[in-house]
């Protein structure tokens, strides 16, 4: 029988390959990869097609190409020139382009997912052409879009201010939290600890390194806090260590610069990538995470550390206020001695750990992915005019 639901296709060649390990396997490919596994059991109204040469988390109709598009410039060319034949000859009656940017030369109705929009409004923190790309073809992309979604309030003013586009226009499917992401046993905990010889106690970033997470304040934070407690002898951070968890994203040299000229090649460590299965051992292991970003569309890690029931250090700006709610302890990205004395609060008092903890899981509870899938298929029946 035919199956005369309305049919959405999904580009989706972000979603990395089983294995990634790098950035790329972060952030947007965890979005993806979650919605595209929750929309079929929380509607069945649609059927879909995804284009992607990563393997889908769902059995659904999937579309992949000989062009190798883990590649930049390769997946640009795809999308911009080989994707529109592909959307005639399926003639979805929805496309929705997962990352930024639709295929100019099509003329299906579409829905864009914006994340955030830190290239345009921090474009010196971009290399060039990644950059001049998204800022030139997101604008003409969110201009013909029938439906807009962003992944917090602060990414859909920002689409609003930077591009024009009414805010009626725009909705919101917040990213959720893993289940895996929970207070874990602590015989576990101990256990991985061993196995990647951690001390006792350590402060804990994780996500890409990358200029816009702000790690250059972070080290001068902690290096800051632990030379002025040298003058005093102050024994309060004599085992401070500071470890960094993720992969290599672009212009981090200058950070391996820092932690030598700071002299701290003793306390602090790049851990490099890490497998997603590692992440909640990691947030649990640490005793406080800390993530002074100076922009983020929405900011999961803070999530998923709130959701393992570690206190979250961060700043105050763009999304992560909505991130973390008043379960966090929040500074101004480029304050860096609130910085410091925040890591010290953290540090030194059982209590406020224990506090924030508690808030924090319950915190995170809000998040789930059902709740992204939900409000994207919300989107989608607007786009389509199939709202009751």
């Amino acid at each position: 029988m035919h199956d005369t639901r309305p049919h959405v296709a999904i580009s989706a060649h972000l979603l990395a390959p089983r294995g990634a390990a790098d950035y790329r396997s972060a952030g947007i490919h965890t979005y993806i990869a979650h919605l595209l596994h929750n929309l079929p059991k929380v509607d069945d109204a649609f059927r879909y097609t995804v284009y992607t040469n990563a393997q889908p988390p769902i059995d659904v109709r999937s579309r992949s190409t000989r062009w190798p598009t883990v590649r930049p410039p390769l997946r640009i060319a795809w999308e911009q020139w080989v994707q529109p034949f592909v959307v005639w000859r399926d003639r979805p009656d929805l496309l929705h382009a997962t990352a930024f940017v639709a295929p100019i030369l099509s003329r299906r109705p579409t829905v864009i997912t914006v994340y955030d929009l830190s290239f345009a409004l921090f474009p010196e923190l971009f290399r060039g052409a990644n950059q001049a790309y998204l800022r030139a073809f997101t604008r003409l992309s969110l201009r013909r879009a029938r439906r807009v979604i962003a992944i917090s309030e602060c990414a859909r003013r920002d689409v609003n201010r930077v591009y024009d586009v009414p805010l009626d226009r725009i909705d919101v499917a917040y990213p959720g939290v893993d289940s895996r992401f929970r207070p874990l046993p602590q015989s576990e905990v101990e256990a991985f600890r061993r196995r990647h010889d951690l001390p006792d106690r350590f402060f804990l970033y994780l996500g890409t390194l990358e200029p816009r997470k702000n790690l250059g304040r972070l080290l001068e934070a902690f290096a800051q806090q632990i030379t002025a407690n040298w003058h005093t002898d102050n024994w309060h951070t004599d085992n401070w260590q500071l470890i960094l968890v993720g992969g290599k994203g672009w212009m981090y040299d200058t950070l391996f610069a820092k932690v030598k000229a700071f002299g701290l090649e003793d306390r602090v460590r790049f851990e490099g990538f890490a497998p997603a299965e590692d992440l909640p051992l990691w947030y649990n292991a640490a005793t406080a995470f800390v993530y002074p970003s100076l922009y983020e569309g929405f900011g999961m890690p803070p999530l998923e550390a709130m959701a393992c029931g570690t206190p979250v250090i961060t700043s105050n700006a763009a999304s992560l206020p909505e991130v973390v709610g008043e379960a966090g302890l929040m500074v101004g990205p480029e304050d860096v001695p609130g910085l410091a004395q925040a890591m010290r609060r953290v540090w030194e008092d059982e209590a406020l750990r224990a506090d924030r903890s508690r808030r924090g899981i319950e915190h995170a509870k809000r998040f789930t992915w059902e709740a992204t899938a939900r409000a994207t298929v919300e989107s989608y029946r607007k786009a389509l005019s199939l709202l009751a």
